[in-house]
């Protein structure tokens, strides 16, 4: 998990110390259009994880965000 929030805190230029899996990730300024689309490409490269804009703007947790990089 802390790679995971730390992958997340460098996409979204913050202090990973801001964030826990319970952050609302709209309580987080950064957190916009342009992070999502960051974030899809992120988990491609780092996770082999294959999302979409849409499934990923459905999450609003930093666990939901995790959860669809791991495929829980």
């Amino acid at each position: 998990m802390d790679i995971f929030l730390q992958n997340l805190a460098d996409i979204l230029d913050i202090d990973v110390k801001g964030l826990t899996t319970n952050t609302y990730l709209s309580d987080i300024e950064e957190w916009d259009s342009l992070s999502v689309i960051s974030f899809v490409a992120m988990a491609d490269i780092k996770y082999e994880r294959k999302l979409n804009a849409p499934e990923v703007r459905k999450a609003q947790t930093v666990q939901e965000l995790f959860d669809l990089v791991h495929g829980a």
